[in-house]
């Protein structure tokens, strides 16, 4: 084996976007007052997002919540986010989601953002969500939690060719296996368990996003242009670049993802994401404007989520039962990246 990669600690978010979390949650937050909640995935995206902001919102509120925080590698998410593991309300969970130790505090929530490791073959991914997802489900049930999150995918729809509302048909059992079929069977996993054991469920599809810890070489392709842009490369766009996207700031992410789990409404599935479509070509046009660089388009295949040429949400559900905002525009977004001395994307 060869000499382990080192892992650079990543910056706490912005200030301003802890304090518009927390400002627009609003009196939500008391809901987890002296409650506990486990969260997988604590340092994804989504995850460490939620873990940040909770923990900011519950230290303002004094709350006296308790997060517990499931992570692969333990020692790798104290130097990655040493701020989280060292935060005095954070209890680090090691190890494999399949087998993990239960807690023995109640949980009176539990939030399910697991993300599979880049590259991971279909077969083996169904089997770990599978593992996974059974296993927090067992959690829950322990527990008689409050609350269950499943934080899923836009990729579990039927391509349509235009906007995805919540009730457009989701990828059949009897596909071929993909992402979004596995995804769709983690849905039903979630919704056949929750239901027999009376634990209220939420379901949250993400689409396409933007801004601190969005992944670099990880297919996103908004944040790979800009990673080329800022290294003076030329921008490379996959396929043809025809695909229509839409992008959502993470802190908008992440209030629709709080009111989604703490809004009083039953159970629900909800949209995550920026109803504003863009062309992947129009991104890359925006961004080398921007920076003064090139692009280049590479017609190549593309996969997953990428193959459908409209992955946008419609999210009417979203802005009318959780009064949610966009923030910033995708151009605000761009330009803020691009021009600030912290990284925004």
């Amino acid at each position: 084996m060869g000499p382990e990669k080192r892992v650079n600690p990543l910056p706490p978010l912005p200030r301003e976007d802890l304090e518009d979390v927390f400002r627009q949650v609003g009196d939500a937050w008391e809901k987890l007052r002296g409650r506990n909640v486990f969260i997988s995935g604590a340092s994804g995206f989504f995850g460490s997002w939620l873990l940040d902001t909770l923990l900011f919102s519950a230290d303002r509120r004094q709350l006296g919540t308790k997060a517990w925080a499931l992570t692969r590698d333990a020692d790798r998410f104290r130097l990655r986010l040493p701020h989280l593991a060292g935060h005095p309300a954070v209890e680090l969970v090691g190890g494999g989601v399949e087998q993990f130790v239960f807690p023995k505090e109640k949980m009176a929530y539990v939030i399910h953002s697991l993300v599979p490791d880049p590259g991971m073959p279909l077969p083996e991914m169904e089997k770990w969500f599978e593992m996974g997802t059974r296993r927090l489900l067992e959690l829950a049930a322990r527990d008689r939690s409050e609350g269950f999150l499943l934080c899923s995918t836009g990729a579990v729809y039927q391509p349509q060719n235009r906007p995805l509302s919540e009730e457009d048909p989701l990828i059949p059992l009897d596909s071929p296996l993909t992402y979004g079929r596995i995804r769709r069977q983690v849905e039903d996993q979630c919704l056949a368990v929750c239901g027999k054991e009376g634990i209220p469920l939420k379901i949250a599809r993400g689409f396409a996003f933007a801004g601190p810890r969005l992944p670099e070489n990880a297919g996103f392709a908004l944040a790979d242009f800009l990673r080329d842009a800022k290294e003076g490369r030329s921008i490379r766009v996959k396929g043809t670049g025809e695909p229509t996207r839409s992008y959502l700031y993470a802190a908008d992410m992440a209030v629709w993802l709080w009111k989604i789990f703490l809004n009083p409404l039953g159970n629900g599935i909800f949209n995550v994401g920026s109803p504003e479509g863009v062309r992947i070509i129009e991104v890359a046009e925006m961004i080398t404007t921007l920076t003064h660089t090139e692009f280049q388009i590479l017609g190549q295949p593309e996969s997953g989520a990428s193959q459908n040429t409209h992955y946008v949400p419609i999210t009417k559900k979203a802005f009318s039962q959780l009064e949610v905002t966009l923030s910033r525009s995708l151009l605000e977004l761009l330009h803020a990246s691009i021009h600030s001395s912290q990284k925004v994307i």
